[in-house]
């Protein structure tokens, strides 16, 4: 498990003015290499290559990269409010955390800073002939450089900020979160299947904040457990909202309020959820996207069948066998992500927004029938489940007896590939 200091520092290089500031400072240093290898060049070849060139070409970078950086900043905001209006705000987060904008858009502040920093210097002669010959080539490098990632960027710009492209980054960040929770279903853990049996009396540590937890760091829950020689119950997971009386873990012994504080530094809350350790959240936003295309105003049923595509291989995976491998914190004790969550946080606000809607109806039934089938017997019941209720909502809000029927046909195909006889386990 990602230790709090490390997960921050993973953050931290999501953020855009991370990329910009180390690229900038690769730029700076840069334009200064001249003097490092200037003693190293031939005398006379600065005439011979057309160095002396060098300032012009500078000075063209520096107009265009500014003009450029502020068309680009002025694109990505346009971005995000259409991912706004369009798909959901909680996708705009992956849209600013996108890497592809982010290079593209510090390479671009990085070649101001190089033009900027190498005319500056060229002004104070401080290069000399020797000088010019190794700062020519270092920008025609940066100028390829600026052509590569202007022809990414164009291409780029055709689907950044689209439907379908958020909708596939949101997809990508849950298909990640859901597999990091199916390679450690207890976090690094012990199981904690039945709290209400399971967990002793003890000393239950409350949270000091008011929002949702966003990360645990397991190793420093262990720490703290050790020190205590003490089982530690974790009460609330990553996507959890607690608030001042709900507690975040319990640990089975008499705790002080050093040791409190220590368990208690070990979750992260914010006001947001992340997607990181929180697969739950990222089905509920994809949920999101397709109940929103499903709104009067939006109207875009197709928007809503290919979520549920998406959501049907994301799920999928949840089906497939966690590795045995030993628990590297013994003394946390961790409750797991049940597949009835997972399900209800995907598939009854869709269920419910396109009950009159035969063909979202339809698929959703497909979907069913196709987790139904994967041979897991948790998908097999809760596809049952969810296929049940979906046919009463359709039932109840569709007026055409000819899509009732179609929609009774597709459950029908549910109720089939969930007979016992083709469950693999």
């Amino acid at each position: 498990m990602t230790s709090r200091w490390r997960w921050l520092l993973l953050l931290t290089t999501r953020r855009l003015w991370f990329r910009a500031t180390v690229i900038s400072l690769l730029a700076f240093a840069s334009a200064l290499l001249a003097f490092a290898i200037a003693p190293y060049v031939p005398a006379g070849l600065a005439k011979s290559i057309g160095a002396d060139s060098v300032e012009t070409i500078l000075t063209i970078i520096a107009s265009s990269m500014l003009t450029v950086t502020t068309f680009s900043l002025s694109t990505m905001v346009s971005a995000y409010s259409a991912a706004t209006s369009n798909v959901t705000p909680r996708a705009t987060k992956l849209l600013i955390e996108d890497t592809t904008t982010q290079n593209v858009l510090a390479t671009f502040v990085g070649s101001f800073l190089f033009s900027l920093v190498a005319i500056i210097t060229l002004s104070m002669g401080a290069y000399g002939e020797r000088g010019r010959v190794v700062l020519f080539a270092v920008t025609i490098l940066v100028v390829l450089l600026i052509v590569v990632t202007l022809l990414r960027w164009i291409d780029y710009l055709l689907r950044f900020g689209r439907v379908g492209e958020t909708t596939r980054q949101v997809e990508k960040a849950t298909e990640q979160a859901m597999r990091f929770r199916q390679e450690n279903p207890f976090l690094g853990g012990l199981p904690l299947i039945d709290p209400a049996s399971q967990v002793p009396a003890g000393s239950p540590v409350a949270a000091n904040a008011i929002g949702y937890v966003q990360h645990v760091d397991m190793g420093a829950l262990q720490d703290a457990a050790e020190s205590a020689a003490a089982e530690v119950y974790l009460m609330a997971t990553p996507g959890t909202f607690v608030d001042h009386r709900r507690p975040l873990a319990l640990l089975a012994a008499a705790a002080d309020d050093a040791l409190a504080d220590r368990i208690r530094g070990a979750f992260t809350i914010s006001d947001t959820r992340t997607f990181d350790q929180d697969p739950r959240f990222g089905l509920s936003v994809m949920s999101e996207i397709a109940s929103r295309a499903l709104s009067p105003a939006v109207n875009d049923p197709g928007t809503a069948i290919d979520v549920i595509g998406r959501a049907v291989r994301v799920l999928w995976l949840w089906t497939e066998p966690s590795p045995d491998i030993s628990p590297r914190h013994p003394r946390i004790h961790v409750p797991p992500i049940l597949p009835g969550d997972l399900f209800d946080d995907f598939f009854h606000p869709i269920a419910r927004d396109g009950a009159a809607i035969a063909e979202v109806q339809i698929r959703l039934q497909k979907a069913f029938a196709a987790l139904a089938g994967s041979g897991d017997e948790r998908f097999r019941v809760q596809s049952l489940r969810h296929s049940r209720a979906a046919l009463r909502r359709a039932e109840t809000a569709m007026t055409t007896d000819l899509d009732v029927e179609r929609v009774r046909a597709a459950a029908a195909t549910v109720e089939e590939a969930a007979r016992p006889s083709i469950v693999r386990r």
